[in-house]
C-alpha cells in the first residue's frame, strides 16, 4: 500500500502495456487482525485502493472492478440484503474500510474515473484456500482427528459462494452491466448454510465420528457477522444466477480443501 512503491510499479507496466482497466481484488482477508490492529486493514484494505486510484488517475485508466464485501453492510440480522439498504453500520475495521473504499470509487466517478463495477462478494469457499473455516477445520481435525472445537455456537447461518460462481458472475458483469458505477451484491439464492452444517460435512469428510464442541456465543469472534444472505435480483435481473446453493458449494469446497491438505 506504499503510495510510491504502487505509483511507480504502475506506470512502468503501463509504459510497457498501457493499461485500459483495473481489477483491484488485493485488501487484508483477516478480520480477526483488523480488529486486534487497525493499521492491517487501514494500510491493507483502504490505502491499497486510494493509491491504485492515484496511479489510475495519472495514468489516464478509465475503468475500475473492485472486489468489495458484505462486511460493508453490518448486521442486519437475516432479511435478504439489498444493494440500496441502509445506513451502511459495518462492525469491522475491514467492512470499515471497505465501504470508505466504495466511496472514494464513488467520488473518482464523479470526478475523473469513467466507469467502476463493485462486486459485494460474500463468504467465498474453494480453492486455492488460504484462510476460511473450512480450512480451519480441516486443519484442526489434522491436528486433532477426534476432537473439533467451533468458535461460537454453531449457529451462525451465511451465504457461501464456491469460486467458480464468483468468477463467472464477475465476468458476466463486466459484460453485462452498463451503469458508469454499477455495485452488486453477488451470492447464492439462499440464506445460507449454520457453522453446525460446515463443522459436520467437514468432519464426515476428514474425521469421521469426531465430536464438534461448540462455543456459547451468537458469533465467531469481535466484527463477526452471525447471520446474512443476499437478495440478488439485481444481478440476477441481468441474467446471471449460481450453479451452486450455499450447501452444495460447502460440500464441493470442503471436498477440495481436503484434496489440497493432502487428506484425499
Amino acid at each position: 500500500s506504499d503510495a510510491g512503491a504502487v505509483r511507480s510499479r504502475f506506470m512502468n507496466c503501463h509504459r510497457r502495456i498501457p493499461i485500459s482497466e483495473v481489477w483491484h481484488m488485493a485488501a487484508n482477508s483477516d478480520i480477526p487482525a483488523g480488529i486486534a490492529d487497525a493499521s492491517v486493514d487501514l494500510r491493507d484494505t483502504f490505502l491499497s485502493t486510494f493509491n491504485v486510484l492515484q496511479a489510475m488517475k495519472e495514468a489516464g485508466v478509465p475503468f475500475l472492478a473492485f472486489a468489495s464485501s458484505s462486511a460493508v453492510y453490518g448486521d442486519l440480522g437475516e432479511a435478504p440484503i439489498r444493494e440500496d439498504v441502509g445506513p451502511l453500520l459495518p462492525i469491522s475495521n475491514y467492512g470499515a474500510m471497505k465501504l470508505a473504499s466504495e466511496a472514494l470509487i464513488s467520488a473518482a466517478v464523479e470526478n475523473w474515473l469513467d466507469r467502476a463495477l463493485i462486486f459485494r462478494f460474500p463468504n467465498v469457499i474453494g480453492v486455492p484456500a488460504t484462510h476460511g473455516v473450512i480450512l480451519d477445520f480441516v486443519r484442526k481435525l489434522k491436528v486433532s482427528p477426534n476432537k473439533l472445537n467451533v468458535l461460537g455456537s454453531g449457529r451462525q447461518r451465511k451465504a457461501y459462494l464456491h469460486v467458480n460462481d464468483l468468477i463467472d458472475a464477475i465476468v458476466y458483469l463486466r459484460a453485462n452491466a452498463s451503469e458508469r458505477l454499477g455495485c452488486y451484491n453477488i451470492g447464492p439464492e439462499d440464506k445460507g448454510v449454520t457453522v453446525s452444517f460446515i463443522a459436520e460435512t467437514t468432519v464426515e469428510a476428514v474425521a469421521p465420528g469426531a465430536g464438534i464442541e461448540y462455543g456459547v456465543e451468537d458469533r465467531g469472534w469481535a466484527g463477526d457477522v452471525p447471520r446474512f444472505s443476499y437478495d440478488i435480483a439485481k444481478l440476477r435481473a441481468l441474467g446471471w444466477r449460481p450453479q451452486l446453493g450455499s450447501a452444495d458449494a460447502v460440500r464441493k469446497a470442503v471436498v477440495e480443501i481436503v484434496r489440497q491438505e493432502g487428506h484425499l
